[in-house]
């Protein structure tokens, strides 16, 4: 199903999660090291490390991945509010597990992007 990262074993059920939500191709719990109120990962079934990875054929999942964060937006009530969707990408890209993943975050003011440093 997928690989030996932490994800792969959440999916496989050999670590335990607070799952918000899973479907036949993907799976979205909480972080367990929250970067906002609400952080809420959203990880593809099928074992893809990074983005840079991702194959044509795959890339309709990171349309999934978007779709399903952006409905639990919308049933958790916080759509209107809003909310910001991150893909990490490689080390200075900020990714530490390699298994393709979309970031959720909200429950407060954000802010803009700081440079880079």
């Amino acid at each position: 199903m997928t690989d030996s990262t932490i994800f792969g074993k959440i999916i496989r059920r050999e670590l335990p999660a607070d799952i918000v939500y899973e479907d036949d191709e993907l799976i979205a719990f909480r972080d367990i090291a929250p970067q906002a109120p609400v952080h809420v990962l959203f990880v593809p079934k099928t074992p893809i490390a990074t983005l840079n990875d991702l194959q044509a054929d795959q890339a309709a999942i990171v349309g999934k991945l978007a779709h399903a964060a952006a409905a639990y937006a919308q049933r958790e009530g916080f759509a209107q509010d809003g909310y910001r969707l991150v893909m990490n990408c490689n080390e200075h890209g900020g990714q530490t597990v390699f298994q393709l993943h979309l970031h959720l975050l909200a429950g407060a003011h954000l802010g803009r992007f700081g440079t880079p440093h």
